[in-house]
């Protein structure tokens, strides 16, 4: 798919028959690490501090890089079986699309190849590379098959691109615009839109806050509604979260404790929320030059609800005024018991709880 959303091209790939595979026999590690969404979040606040372009490129049939460990034999695909030796099966050098363990190899094969060039790993995100030199640096995060690539001038990105196009078959894409599902450099935010769009397009009204504080939400009981539809907003909200909008966090955190069995209610304040949404749908996240440092806050509201005594807590990060880290969850209280135990010695005091 392009940037708008149009088709560019159909891909057709031959794919292993994953379901004859046998763990301990033709595969063992099945890991597949990719760049952490704070990562990129924090690259992209470097990024505008220092005035840097934001490079991207993309790695043509990257699980077909991988060199296998294990012995595994394939039929031969319909259709393109060698003459007079119908009968026979080929023997994998190479990965294909559906193996186990492709992810893993294409991985380890990118890492090789990086540490053999003088980059570093980070040591909180495996798949953010660095390399320093007296000329200047270089910042590269993996996410799968796709490349960000940050540098101190071009003559670093484009000493970058030329050693990995060496290695590997590549597509350079230029300035990134589009990448992991959000829109770099752009006032819309298209993820933004493509929910409204999927789960609030007859509803044209708007919520100035995310949140009705003087709505009470508990666990439904009996049978719950729309659970799968329920489901799903919450799924695509939390990407969103994560993403580009931490002012969700709360709201987020607090609706999806009922995902299982949401009642009416939880659907009310469900569609309160998207209409926040369609009120901010213009709302990122803004990198800029200051405060060149990053800042922390934090915030517990301790008990909320005296039903089960839990506290909701949360923090932010930001650099350049912009969060690149948060984080809102419903945490027990460590001095829970002793509590109860000294409302229970007041209550049963008689006159001294007067």
């Amino acid at each position: 798919m392009k940037a708008d959303g149009y088709i560019d091209k159909y891909k057709a790939r031959l794919v292993i028959k994953v379901f004859r595979q046998n763990e301990g026999v033709d595969y063992f590690d099945t890991y597949s690490p990719v760049t952490r969404i704070t990562s990129i979040r924090l690259v992209l606040a470097i990024a505008a501090l220092r005035n840097l372009e934001v490079h991207q490129m993309d790695v043509k049939t990257a699980f077909l890089n991988g060199d296998l460990e294990e012995e595994i034999y394939v039929e031969q695909p319909e259709g393109f079986s060698a003459s007079g030796q119908e009968g026979k099966v080929c023997k994998l050098v190479k990965s294909l699309y559906g193996l186990k363990q492709a992810s893993k190899e294409w991985h380890q094969k990118f890492d090789q190849v990086m540490l053999n060039n003088g980059f570093k790993i980070n040591e909180c995100d495996k798949c953010v590379y660095v390399k320093n030199t007296t000329r200047g640096y270089v910042i590269l995060c993996l996410y799968v098959d796709d490349m960000l690539i940050v540098g101190s001038d071009d003559m670093m990105i484009k000493s970058t691109k030329g050693m990995i196009k060496e290695r590997f078959n590549m597509e350079d894409m230029g300035l990134a615009d589009l990448i992991f599902g959000i829109k770099i450099n752009r006032t819309q935010n298209s993820l933004v839109e493509k929910i409204l769009e999927k789960f609030n397009a007859r509803d044209i009204s708007v919520a100035q806050t995310p949140v009705d504080t003087t709505q009470h939400l508990s666990k439904t009981k009996g049978e719950g509604v729309a659970q799968l539809e329920y489901s799903r907003i919450i799924g695509s909200l939390m990407y969103l979260m994560k993403c580009t909008r931490p002012d969700l966090a709360y709201v987020v955190s607090r609706l999806s404790r009922y995902n299982s069995y949401p009642s009416s209610k939880h659907l009310k304040g469900m569609t309160r929320l998207l209409r926040y949404l369609r009120y901010t749908r213009n709302y990122g996240l803004h990198y800029g030059r200051d405060p060149a440092v990053i800042e922390g806050y934090n915030d517990t509201n301790w008990i909320s609800d005296m039903k089960d005594s839990k506290s909701t807590s949360g923090y932010v990060f930001t650099l350049g005024g912009a969060a690149i880290a948060s984080k809102s969850s419903k945490q027990t209280l460590i001095a829970r018991s002793t509590m109860e135990s000294e409302f229970i010695a007041l209550d049963k005091g008689g006159e001294e709880a007067e």
